[in-house]
Order: C-alpha cells, then sequence, then structure tokens
C-alpha cells in the first residue's frame, strides 16, 4: 500500500481544501511534535495577512492563525469580517476569552452554537468563562445538565476538575479528574497542567517537572505551564532551559510582564551560574597549584636547583619556562623530563601561565581622604548599592571591597562583560555621594 505524505502546514493553509476542527487538530499536533514547525505557522499567517484581496473562507483561516499564534486582537477583527460562520464565531469566543473579554467569549460561543458548531463543546467553553470569571455556581450548573458521551471527554473531565478545584479544597477528586482527562487524551495541556500544579504544591518536584514538560509540549501551550516550568527550571540551575520556556511564551506574548521579568532574571543567573562554576574551577586550579614541591620524590639536584629558584609549588613551575629552568646552574634535561612527569600527572605543564605577567596595580592615594572616608575603603561593595548588572560585575572583576574598586580605572571596568556606560556612570555616582572617584579620576 502506498503511503500518503503528510500535508505541509502551507498547503492545509493555504489551499481551497476544507478547513475546520480536524485540520486545526491536525495543525495543532504537527507543532506539538515539532516545535520547529510553529515559524512555518507565524510565515503562513504572514502570507495570509499580506493579501489584498480574500475570501471569506480565507479569512476564517487567517483568523484561525492569528488565534493560534497568540494575535488574538487581529484574530477578532479578521473573524468578525469572515463568513459569519460556526467556526468563525468559535474562535472569536475563544479569542476574547483569552483577552478576558467574558460577556462578548459568550456571545461569541452562543452564536457559534446557533450556527451549528458542536452544542457540547460551545457549552464547556462557556462553562470555562464562567469559571474564570468566578461565577463557580453557574459553571458547575452547566457542566451538571451535560449528559451522554462528552461526559467522557478529556476536555469535560478536565473542566470539571477545575472547577471543583476552584470552588473547593479537595485535591483527591480533582486529581482523578485530571488523571481521567489524561488517560483519555495524554496531550490535554490544561490537566496535564493541573496534574502538575498539585504535583508541585506536593513538593514532587520530580513528578511535576515530567507534567510540566508534557504540557508545555502541546499547542497552543498552557502559559501557566511553560512559567512554573520555567521556575523549576531555575530551581535546578538549568537557566537556558528556563530562558527557552519564557522565550516560548514572548514568541507568542511578546509584552508578557511576567515572562519577561522572569527571563531577564534567569539570563542574569546564567551568567552568575556561569561565574560560580568558573571561580569553582578556579579555586580546584589553585588548590593544586598551590600544593609543595616538597611532596614529590624528585631528585636532590632537580629538588635543589628548584629551591636556588625560588619556586617551591606547582604554582611556581606554572609560571617560569622551561628555558630558565634550563639556564639555572646544574639544572639539565634530565631534571626537566623528571618535573615534566610530575607535572603532567598533576594535569600541569611548565611555563603554562609564564605569558601573563601581573601588573602591579597604583597604590590608591588617599591622603586627601577624611578619615571617615578612609574606613570606606574597607567596606564591601554591596554598601554602594548597586544594580544588579552593576553587582554582578564587580563579581566577575573579583572586587570585594570598595578601596578595591577604587583601584580599577574607568577603562579596567568597561572591559567587563556586560559593564557599559550606564553602569559606569552609576557606580562613579556612588562613589561621588561618598567623596570617592575611581583611579585616574
Amino acid at each position: 500500500m502506498t503511503q500518503v505524505p503528510e500535508l505541509e502546514l502551507k498547503d492545509i493553509l493555504l489551499s481551497n481544501s476544507s478547513f475546520g476542527p480536524n485540520e486545526i487538530a491536525i495543525i495543532s499536533n504537527r507543532i506539538c511534535n515539532d516545535y520547529s514547525q510553529f515559524p512555518n505557522l507565524r510565515d503562513v499567517t504572514q502570507v495570509l495577512e499580506s493579501q489584498t484581496e480574500r475570501s471569506p473562507a480565507t479569512s476564517v483561516r487567517l483568523g484561525v492563525c492569528q488565534y493560534m499564534i497568540g494575535n488574538y486582537a487581529a484574530a477578532i477583527e479578521t473573524l468578525a469580517n469572515a463568513d459569519g460562520g460556526a467556526l468563525a464565531y468559535f474562535y472569536q469566543g475563544k479569542s476574547q476569552f483569552a483577552l478576558n473579554n467574558f460577556e462578548k467569549a459568550i456571545e461569541a460561543y452562543d452564536s457559534a452554537q446557533k450556527a451549528g458548531y458542536n452544542a457540547d463543546q460551545c457549552q464547556i467553553a462557556v462553562a470555562e468563562v464562567k469559571r474564570q470569571s468566578k461565577d463557580l455556581t453557574t459553571a458547575m450548573s452547566i457542566l451538571d445538565n451535560m449528559f451522554g458521551p462528552v461526559e467522557q471527554t478529556a476536555e469535560y473531565l478536565y473542566q470539571r476538575g477545575a472547577t471543583i478545584a476552584a470552588m473547593s479544597d479537595n485535591p483527591d477528586e480533582v486529581c482523578k479528574l485530571y488523571e481521567r482527562a489524561v488517560e483519555l487524551e495524554d496531550t490535554h495541556p490544561g490537566a496535564l497542567f493541573g496534574l502538575a500544579l498539585e504535583n508541585d504544591r506536593r513538593g514532587n518536584d520530580e513528578k511535576a517537572m515530567e507534567l510540566y514538560q508534557r504540557a508545555a509540549a502541546a499547542f497552543p501551550a498552557n502559559v501557566g505551564a511553560l512559567l512554573n516550568l520555567g521556575l523549576l527550571y531555575e530551581d535546578h540551575d538549568q537557566y537556558e532551559r528556563a530562558a527557552r520556556c519564557y522565550d516560548r511564551i514572548l514568541e507568542s506574548f511578546p509584552t508578557h510582564e511576567r515572562a519577561l521579568l522572569y527571563r531577564t532574571d534567569a539570563v542574569a543567573s546564567m551568567d552568575e551560574h556561569y561565574d560560580h562554576e568558573r571561580e569553582k574551577m578556579r579555586q580546584q586550579i589553585a588548590s593544586v597549584m598551590g600544593i609543595s614541591i616538597a611532596q614529590f620524590e624528585l631528585s636532590v639536584r632537580s629538588r635543589n636547583c628548584l629551591q636556588k629558584m625560588g619556586i617551591f609549588t606547582l604554582g611556581d613551575l606554572c609560571k617560569v619556562s622551561e628555558m630558565e629552568l634550563l639556564n639555572s646552574k646544574n639544572f639539565g634535561e634530565t631534571s626537566l623530563i623528571e618535573i615534566r612527569e610530575m607535572m603532567s600527572n598533576k594535569g600541569l605543564m611548565i611555563g603554562q601561565f609564564a605569558h601573563q605577567k601581573d601588573a602591579e596595580e597604583e597604590p590608591v592615594d588617599t591622603s586627601h581622604l577624611s578619615p571617615e572616608e578612609q574606613v570606606l575603603l574597607d567596606r564591601p561593595i554591596s554598601d554602594l548599592n548597586l544594580s544588579v548588572r552593576a553587582r554582578k560585575c564587580m563579581t566577575r572583576l573579583g572586587l570585594t571591597t570598595i578601596g578595591e574598586l577604587l583601584r580599577k580605572s574607568m577603562d579596567d571596568l568597561l572591559e567587563c562583560k556586560n559593564f557599559g556606560v550606564t553602569s559606569l556612570t552609576e557606580v562613579r555616582e556612588k562613589l561621588d555621594q561618598a567623596g570617592l572617584k575611581l583611579r585616574g579620576e
């Protein structure tokens, strides 16, 4: 039997074939299984938007696309000028609901039902609106008065669970409803998010993360799932993953305040985490370089030559070149080979830091400072109340006291990653308030 190739998103959306709930489900599942398809949906939306003359049916496709990429206001306008059919009304309702226009959402759902859209789906959608608008009694009444096969659908079970969760403290019943919904539809974003939230509240981080990941993989994804998943990633020092969660939200909602705030923090934490790891590595290297040469079984000749050169630790050997060793009296190739092997066993090399010449810092002239101002030099930099970015730069530079900061020039600070003119101005203003200045000013 010949396998029919899958249609691309553009073929589904730009063709003159039928377009309804089944096609929308195909698009959602395609992006759910492969999120790299999302830019294709956005591209197709732009193609449809660029068409100056659109048929009413094409306007429906465009409006649904605008809803799916999160452009709800545009979706409402487009669908209001579409074919006046059931699908157009239903997605007007979903778009109005997304914008918290609850009364208009209910009007659109009612119109969709009158136009022939599935009555059960319309009623469930109205129940969701009522729940979100805090009219819990009406929401539950709508669900209680629905009978038949709809009661065994994932969406009905999820909405019932969410309504009970909002009305009472009965997490066991809520979880059972969510679990039943996931059994029927293992990609249902709402039910997965609800289960994740319950596990999150109970401290089951591992299970919560798995459920949040599954909820976030759905399309359109649950924004709450992406936010909470990002926070869980941050709790586990996975800042890059956290930032990607917030980016997913910002792709559809560029001005989402919490996503913008959380992303900023995640990126800043990435830098801070990198700094911590780098500092940890530096400390590990420093501990090795501080090992005394006396601990190693070197020949008497080699040991005496090193002592005469003032070399007592592995770190000292990292700062001299092989040529400098060979130029020392009585130090020959045999000793060099012996020391090479000793250094290699510790993952080091002779002279690997010989090119680094520590420049002596100019002393800070404190003669013009009052006794009170001179006391400030030993105070921690945190006393300056700098911004997060400026503080992180101080950490990268290894500065802990105000006196250490004063040994740096403007150019020294500007060479630090992410330290720009704005941060420099801030530092100078804080120092000026204390009667202090950077080196060279």
